[in-house]
């Protein structure tokens, strides 16, 4: 039973949200990326460089959210990149991805040593604190769960709603998802397919390196290497989980949270009688899991990774 009571207590549920928040920054950045037809596998590298973009800035005396807005331009930057050999040039995008991964992860720990050469542990700001708000942080159990967090946390999930409102509401958000769709279709009303997918590249890899910038910012106080550790995979994942559809990769990206947040509470319930890295695969297992059931039945983008010229029919 104390297994089971673990579901029903308020910090669960809160390091479950804060789990969940740079992944789902980084989910709604792919999302945007995979809905004009392009997949960004160098989500990997961008949150790495986001990461410490958003941190080395308010380490060398920038303001938070500085901090924040310089994330999301080095964002921009390897979106820009990314986007500029896989639309205008036609380059694969798997091999491109990767190679902005690796590129972005190699230059961000080259800076870190070249900026910080003499460091032998990482050093520490003053991260984002908690804002309860007034009311509804003391509702019992669901207050210190949605309500007692950070500003990012808060961002993150407006951030959801103002692109599902982008995406379905707006003419900006019908042309990303006719260019992930039929892009000849946005040709013929005389918009460049370019344009929208770079720009749905830019923005979306903005969205991945404010994910990065969550760590170093909100969840932890400083930079140290391998912190994304495999998260921006689990966002591609998430993305596929919820049907390319905002609500439901938020839904996914909660799901994965809580199961990583449970596995840390069973280890310390079982006492060590279980191996821990039983405990540390179980949300990956699950996830898989979720995956397999959902993606048999996901309907993608029909222009995803399908490069488009001009006049090509």
């Amino acid at each position: 039973m104390e297994a089971l009571d673990i579901l029903f207590t308020a910090t669960f549920w809160a390091a479950a949200i804060r789990i969940a928040s740079p992944l789902i920054f980084a989910t709604m950045g792919e999302l945007i990326c995979e809905r004009a037809g392009v997949l960004n596998l160098g989500i990997e590298g961008i949150m790495t460089a986001g990461a410490f973009a958003g941190w080395f800035t308010v380490y060398a005396g920038g303001d938070l959210w500085l901090g924040v807005c310089v994330a999301a331009m080095v964002g921009i930057a390897f979106g820009a990149l990314h986007g500029f050999l896989t639309v205008p040039l036609g380059l694969s995008q798997h091999v491109t991805g990767i190679g902005v991964t690796l590129f972005a992860t190699s230059i961000t720990y080259f800076t870190y040593r070249l900026a910080l050469p003499e460091v032998t542990s990482p050093p520490k700001i003053e991260p984002f604190q908690p804002w309860p708000v007034p009311g509804l942080s003391e509702l019992p159990l669901v207050g210190p769960a949605l309500f007692n967090q950070t500003p990012m946390t808060y961002l993150a999930f407006i951030s959801v709603g103002v692109i599902a409102w982008i995406l379905y509401r707006t003419p900006l958000g019908l042309a990303v998802r006719a260019a992930g769709e039929n892009p000849s279709a946005v040709e013929a009303q005389g918009i460049s397919v370019t344009a929208i997918r770079m720009l749905a590249v830019m923005a979306g890899s903005a969205m991945m390196a404010i994910g990065g910038a969550f760590l170093t910012m909100s969840a932890f106080n400083s930079f140290f290497f391998e912190m994304i550790n495999g998260r921006g995979w689990i966002c591609i994942a998430l993305v596929v989980f919820g049907s390319w559809r905002p609500g439901k990769a938020l839904l996914g990206a909660i799901l994965f949270a809580a199961f990583d947040a449970y596995q840390v509470r069973l280890q310390q319930v079982t006492g060590g009688v279980v191996p821990y890295q039983v405990f540390l695969m179980m949300p990956y297992v699950l996830s898989i899991i979720a995956l397999i059931v959902v993606a048999r039945r996901a309907t993608y983008p029909r222009a995803l990774m399908v490069p488009y010229q001009k006049g090509e029919r």
